[in-house]
Parts: C-alpha cells; structure tokens; sequence
C-alpha cells in the first residue's frame, strides 16, 4: 500500500487534533474531488514499518485525539489490507484514541458481506472505527457549512452503534458545535 500524505496535526477530519493518513488508490474518480492525485494506487510512497512508527509515535501524544483514514479510498481492498495492521496497534495501544474514516463507498451497501468493497479484513475495520463517514463526493450536493463531510449525501454513522445493533445510527451533529 502507498500513501500520498500525512497530516501530523489534522482538525479538519474529525474530532479535536487528529493523525490522518491519506493512501493512495481511488477508482471512484468523484467529479469535484479536493485530492485527485491520490487516485493513483501507484502515487506517493511506500506504507511502511517506519512509516507507522512515525504515526504511532504522533498518536501516542497526550493532545491527539485519535487516528483518521482518507485517500485516495481506504476501503479499496488493497488498501483494507494495508490499513489493518496500523488500526490494530491503535486499537491495542490506544484504547483510548478513536479511529474516523472516510470512504466513498456506501456503508449498508458496498461494505457488508457481497459488497464490491468487502473482504476479509473489512469487518475487523469496522469494528475498530469510532465514526465513517461514507457516500461518494457529489458536486452538485456540495456544503461547506457540513461538519466533516464535503457534500449532503455524506453520511456521519456512528460506528459502534450501528455495528451493534444492525441499523445505522447517524451521529448527532450536535456535539459537533462544542
């Protein structure tokens, strides 16, 4: 797996001072995207032990609040498997911290046994994820009053919830505004 950036320091993509990470690999090609160069599975560079080393050490500060996953598209199968190692020693060595994804494909659609987006790894994933933010972009939805999200078709689901319980639960944007 490849990855295009790393933001140290993000507040943009999700709750409070975040670690994100934006692999590289996307087949949705949304039309409006803001990170186009992130489409190629082949861009930026190699997903490495040193790599999540250097992630690790950034989460593991006292003011980060967690661990968020965009692209490019995480949830491409490469990029699931890629991904997973990263979101277990998160998991196992910040219990704590919480992990926000971002992805194109639709959760009770593309992500659920069938799903053009499923494997092996993706309900460990799912399992694992605070909040996902899932929907395509849509250029003629776009919002910029959206907390977290570019455009209205964009879902907040609240992942423990929903995995819980079987239905989706939207994340009340209320606590947003604190």
């Amino acid at each position: 797996m490849n990855y295009c950036n790393i933001k140290n320091s993000d507040i943009a993509n999700g709750i409070g001072v975040r670690v994100s990470i934006f692999v590289a690999g996307c087949t949705h090609h949304c039309p409006g995207c803001f990170n186009p160069e992130t489409w190629d599975f082949n861009a930026g560079k190699s997903f490495d032990d040193a790599v999540m080393a250097q992630i690790l050490k950034r989460i593991a500060l006292p003011y980060c609040n967690g661990l968020t996953l965009l692209g490019g598209e995480p949830f491409e199968i490469p990029n699931q498997r890629g991904l997973l190692p990263l979101i277990r020693k998160v998991r196992d060595d910040f219990p704590d911290k919480t992990i926000w994804a971002y992805s194109g494909f639709i959760y009770d659609r593309d992500l659920i046994p069938g799903g053009r987006a499923y494997c092996e790894v993706t309900d460990e994933i799912l399992d694992a994820l605070a909040v996902l933010v899932d929907g395509p972009f849509v250029e003629s939805l776009k919002d910029v009053s959206l907390k977290f999200r570019g455009s209205s078709n964009q879902r907040l689901i609240e992942m423990p919830s929903t995995r819980k319980s079987g239905r989706i639960a939207l994340c009340d944007e209320a606590v947003f505004s604190n």
